[in-house]
C-alpha cells in the first residue's frame, strides 16, 4: 500500500494565524520531509477561500518538485468542472517535466462549491461540466493533436497542446465521494479511484467500490488496472493517547465551524470516539493502531492501493505535523509493507 499526505495549504493553526509566506514555507518543508521519510505521494487540494493557500496547486507542487527527489506530486483534487482542461494539462505536464515524471492528477467535481461562482459556472451544470471536461482532459493526455467539440468550451480543430508530459500518460485518478455514478464512471473509463471518506464507517463504501470494479471489468480492464485509493482525515503521534489529545481539540473546532455553515450538529467527544474506533473513518493514533486500521480498511474495501492522510486541518502545529510525517515514514509504512 502506498502511503501519502494530502494538504489544503492551511494558514491557520488553532488560535494562531500564520502569515501566508510562513505557511507556504512550512508546507514546502513538510513535503521535503515526506520525501526524505519515504512517503509515496504528497497531494495539494484546490480551494478558493481565505484560510487556504491552495488555489493554484500546480504552482505549489512545482516549487516542491525542486526540493524533492522521489515523492510523487499530485492534486487533491483539481476541480475540473470549473477549469480549462487544456490549461490543466499544460500545468501538470510542466510539473511533470520539472519533477522528471512525478506528477499526478486527482480530478473531481469539488465538494466545496466556491470555484463555481468565482469562475462563472452554473451549479445546475455540476455533472455535465465534469463529464465533458474529463473527456477532453483524457483526450489531451493521450493525443498530441486534438479535434474536439463540446458545450462548455470552444472547439479544437487539430490543435496541438504543449508541452507534452515527461510520462507517456500522467496518472489521472478520479476523486469521488458517495455518488454511485461517479464510481461507475471511473470503472468504465479504467481510471484509478480515489475515495474521500470523512465520516461514518469506511466499510459502508464497499458496495460502491465493488460497483467500480464490476464496471471496470465489464469495460475490459484487468483488476490490476483498477486501483483504489482512500483519502481520510488522520494523524499519527507517538502514542494513541497523545494522538487523541493533540488532534481532537482542533478537529472539534473545525468540524463544528463547518457544521454551522452546512447544517451539521456540533462535534461531540462521543462522536469522535466512534470515528477513531476500529471501524470508524478517522485514522488517529500511535503507529501500531494506525497501521492496524489501515490494513483493516483495506480488507473492508477489498484491497486499497493508496492511502492519503488529510491532517493539517485540525489545529496542529507545524512541528506536530512534521513529527507525524516522520512517524508515518519510519514506523507506519514498515508495519504495513514490511521493511524496505
Amino acid at each position: 500500500m502506498e502511503i501519502g499526505i494530502d494538504s489544503f495549504a492551511s494558514a491557520m493553526y488553532g488560535s494562531d494565524v500564520l502569515s501566508s509566506i510562513d505557511a507556504m514555507e512550512q508546507l514546502l518543508d513538510r513535503i521535503s520531509v515526506a520525501d526524505q521519510a519515504g512517503l509515496a505521494v504528497f497531494g495539494i487540494g484546490e480551494h478558493h477561500k481565505k484560510e487556504f493557500l491552495d488555489s493554484a496547486p500546480a504552482v505549489i507542487l512545482s516549487a516542491a518538485a525542486a526540493r524533492t527527489k522521489k515523492i510523487r506530486l499530485a492534486s487533491a483534487v483539481t476541480v475540473l468542472s470549473t477549469a480549462d482542461p487544456v490549461r490543466v494539462y499544460q500545468s501538470f505536464a510542466t510539473l511533470d517535466l520539472i519533477s522528471k515524471g512525478r506528477a499526478e492528477l486527482v480530478v473531481g467535481r469539488g465538494s466545496a462549491i466556491d470555484a463555481y461562482p468565482l469562475f462563472g459556472f452554473n451549479l445546475n451544470d455540476y455533472d455535465a461540466l465534469f463529464k465533458e471536461k474529463l473527456d477532453l482532459l483524457l483526450k489531451i493526455r493521450d493525443q498530441e493533436f486534438i479535434t474536439w467539440s463540446g458545450k462548455f468550451r470552444p472547439e479544437l480543430k487539430n490543435q496541438g497542446v504543449y508541452p507534452r508530459a515527461f510520462q507517456d500518460k500522467i496518472p489521472v485518478w478520479l476523486g469521488v465521494g458517495g455518488t454511485p455514478e461517479s464510481f461507475a464512471r471511473a470503472g468504465r473509463l479504467g481510471l484509478p479511484l480515489m475515495v474521500a471518506i470523512i465520516g461514518g464507517e469506511t466499510e459502508r463504501f464497499r458496495p460502491l467500490v465493488d460497483l467500480y470494479r464490476e464496471e471496470g471489468e465489464r469495460a475490459g480492464f484487468t483488476p490490476d488496472q483498477l486501483k483504489v485509493g482512500l483519502h481520510s482525515p488522520g494523524y499519527v503521534a507517538a502514542t494513541d493517547a497523545l494522538a487523541v489529545s493533540e488532534y481532537y481539540p482542533g478537529y472539534a473546532e473545525l468540524w463544528t465551524k463547518l457544521g454551522r455553515e452546512r447544517g451539521w450538529p456540533p462535534v461531540t467527544k462521543n462522536q469522535f470516539d466512534a470515528l477513531i474506533a476500529p471501524r470508524g473513518v478517522l485514522v488517529v493514533g500511535g503507529p501500531e493502531r494506525v497501521a492496524e486500521k489501515l490494513l483493516r480498511h483495506s480488507k473492508a474495501l477489498g484491497g486499497v492501493d493508496r492511502f492519503t492522510f488529510q491532517m493539517d486541518n485540525a489545529g496542529l502545529t507545524h512541528q506536530q505535523l512534521m513529527h507525524s510525517i516522520e512517524l508515518i515514514g519510519t514506523q507506519v509504512i514498515p508495519l504495513i509493507n514490511g521493511p524496505s
